[in-house]
């Protein structure tokens, strides 16, 4: 996954010291990260265009976005890091489509340039894709 970021070395102390990646190779304008065992790449921008959202169960996700699915207790340890870290949620940690298919924990955060990041959980690897 590669995304734009305005200012690199902000993406660095974000990427590296809010969510605990670890660095990889990098350039004037990019960086590598290693995202919970994925490879990112920030690419330096100079602008960021407008990110528009779309309604699901009443709140505005960022229809630009990225994240991963994290075990329920990486997930929650990641939810209680965030929010001791005073992080603005754009969607705080909830439980999402509870009690339906697919029923999951979720929180979304921007990083610096306005990148969507989502972070989920479900109870089961089964109910990732789950319908019925």
């Amino acid at each position: 996954m590669a995304f734009p970021v305005t200012d690199l070395e902000e993406a660095r102390r974000f990427y590296t010291g809010v969510l605990g990646c670890k660095l990889g190779r990098e350039s004037e304008n990019w960086i590598d990260f290693d995202f919970y065992g994925h490879q990112i790449v920030a690419h330096y921008n100079e602008a960021m265009p407008e990110c528009p959202t779309s309604a699901v169960e009443g709140k505005q996700v960022p229809t630009r976005h990225f994240g991963l699915l994290l075990e329920r207790d990486e997930w929650q340890r990641l939810a209680s890091k965030l929010t001791a870290l005073d992080i603005d949620f754009l969607i705080p940690p909830h439980i999402r489509f509870e009690g339906e298919p697919g029923e999951q924990a979720t929180l979304f955060i921007q990083d610096p340039s306005g990148n969507g990041l989502e972070f989920k959980s479900f109870a089961s690897d089964d109910d990732i894709f789950a319908t019925d």
